[in-house]
């Protein structure tokens, strides 16, 4: 029986992979098993991997013949997963000795669907702590609850799939897959379909896992159009967020969380390429006028002056324009 599955998906970070690789040899136990998920990498990421599935006790590498991107990968590592219960890691980051025994445990001695936990970000040389934005610790909790309030940043804006554990009576449900061909945002409808429909998660304080922050390859460094997939991803939240029994008291939360998303993206609009913040600006004025507009003008009137101003610009200069379909 695997009592551990972890899913690993991997695209060309040979830089990185053999770290990532070292510190699964520091979490391998008997009953562990590690899916490496090689997402038509084109350099020798590839390699490293071969001689992980050699070397790394308990390592299968499964290889997709064309780039699907994160949550692709992630759902091809869920759908090969044995384990009682699943978590992840992205290729380009790594584990401390020993972490994955100690999360298993918790989860087990709590006995709930899922469990959050804090990381550790490496931004270069330099390292911070990020916590789970819940208070209360190694008590079993209804996830709905962490949902709110729609104010402060909650579970649901810690949308790390990384930092934590899972069930695998969350796949069986049909809770834990990602939304396929997501190329950015992908944690977002998921994190929130985690919250909604699950019954029972904690936080713990443990700190393993080391983000990496900042890397080149990285999607959230390149500003071409697959940055634009956060629309498709929010739009997704707040679909599925509106048919909700408690949809008025959560709708709230999730259409500020866009619109805070979407502002940020247009106060960086300089780092993408003209014709994609185009798309940007049509795209996100498109957005603003799909989402419920009785919320959306609360949400606006009380979000700061200089993001609101942001969104509003955006709104005015649709106004008899062509909206860009999504």
């Amino acid at each position: 029986m695997v009592k551990l599955s972890v899913i690993v998906p991997f695209y060309n970070v040979q830089q990185y992979a053999p770290d990532t690789l070292k510190s699964l040899r520091a979490n391998t136990r008997e009953d562990f098993e590690f899916i490496l998920v090689d997402d038509c990498s084109t350099d020798g990421t590839p390699d490293i991997l071969a001689r992980a599935e050699r070397e790394l006790p308990g390592a299968v590498v499964v290889g997709h013949e064309q780039n699907g991107g994160l949550a692709t990968a992630r759902n091809t590592g869920i759908d090969k997963a044995r384990g009682e219960y699943l978590t992840f890691l992205d290729g380009d980051d790594w584990l401390a000795p020993g972490y994955f025994p100690q999360l298993l445990s918790a989860i087990e001695e709590l006995g709930c669907d899922f469990v959050r936990t804090d990381h550790v970000q490496s931004t270069g040389r330099a390292r911070s702590v990020h916590r789970v934005p819940h208070g209360r610790r190694r008590t079993v909790l209804n996830p709905r609850e962490a949902i709110l309030p729609a104010d402060r940043s909650t579970s649901v804006d810690y949308a790390y799939a990384w930092a934590g554990i899972y069930h695998r009576r969350l796949v069986d449900r049909g809770i834990l897959h990602f939304t396929d061909g997501l190329r950015t945002a992908e944690d977002r409808p998921w994190i929130w379909k985690l919250h909604r429909e699950s019954e029972s998660f904690a936080v713990v304080g443990l700190l393993g896992v080391y983000y990496r922050r900042g890397v080149a390859s990285s999607l959230t460094q390149i500003g071409d159009v697959r940055q634009l997939d956060f629309i498709r991803a929010f739009d997704q939240v707040i679909q599925e967020t509106a048919r909700d029994p408690e949809a008025d008291k959560l709708l709230p939360k999730a259409v500020r969380t866009y619109c805070a998303i979407m502002a940020h993206h247009l106060g960086q609009i300089e780092r993408f390429e003209p014709a994609v913040a185009r798309k940007l600006r049509s795209m996100s004025a498109a957005a603003l006028k799909r989402m419920p507009q009785d919320v959306l003008a609360e949400v606006m009137d009380s979000m700061d002056a200089q993001r609101a101003a942001r969104l509003r610009r955006v709104r005015r200069r649709s106004m008899g324009a062509r909206t860009v379909a999504v």
